[in-house]
């Protein structure tokens, strides 16, 4: 396999470990209300409806992408969505429980749908236009949504540096994605303004989230002193 591909594939996997979290949240606060038995199989069904409908917007986001100008805004969008993934709580208590079975996996993929456009933008400028890429890091998500988020969740908060590598290759893939557009062409003809560029989004999303929670954390210090 070409280096191209793995490095690619392996940021598609990077960015669901990262992003399946909030399915985690979001499956768990549906299914709260359900017996034990009946969670299980809103976990299945509805994380499988979840992704049937992830992959069809994934597919389609791919196909989008070779109108002129969708590059550079998917680019930007995704910048944006590098830099929440740094600085939100990730609060998910608009979501409410289902109070019957398929109320809970109808809420699952319907709040997922709305969720989802980071993951599906992400899969789709991480896998430049290549469907095999796009087929593959959604198989993967599969398993992780369902049964893998809990612990990825748990190693997220034992290790916050793994939101921090997830925010930066979701910038990278911005870079990229900005990059390839047809009409910043020349712009981007020369590897060291190409490069320089994509070092200087990822570094500057970095830097400006980290600056964040930190101005965010002193914030909740002054609060509580006060």
């Amino acid at each position: 396999m070409e280096f191209g591909f793995l490095s690619a594939l392996l940021s598609i996997i990077v960015i669901d470990l990262v992003l399946a979290g909030d399915n985690a949240i979001l499956i768990g606060l549906a299914a709260r209300n359900l017996p034990k038995e009946q969670q299980k199989k809103v976990i299945l069904w509805g994380s499988l409806g979840a992704i049937v409908i992830r992959i069809a917007a994934t597919l389609a986001v791919v196909w989008l992408l070779e109108i002129p100008g969708l590059h550079l805004i998917g680019g930007l969008l995704l910048v944006m969505i590098a830099y929440k993934l740094l600085v939100d709580d990730n609060d998910h208590s608009d979501v409410k429980a289902g109070e019957s079975f398929w109320a809970a996996i109808r809420t699952v993929i319907i709040a997922d749908a709305l969720m989802g456009l980071d993951n599906v933008l992400a899969v789709a400028g991480a896998s430049h236009g290549n469907m095999l890429l796009v087929v593959i890091g959604l198989l993967i998500s599969v398993p992780i949504v369902m049964w893998g988020s809990t612990m990825i969740i748990k190693w997220i908060e034992r290790f916050p540096i793994i939101i921090t590598l997830g925010s930066a290759i979701l910038a990278w893939t911005a870079s990229k994605m900005i990059v390839k557009e047809a009409f910043l062409a020349d712009i981007f003809t020369n590897e060291i303004v190409k490069y320089g560029f994509e070092i200087v989004v990822i570094a500057g999303v970095i830097l400006t989230g980290m600056y964040r929670v930190k101005k965010k954390a002193e914030v909740k210090l002054e609060r509580r002193a006060g």
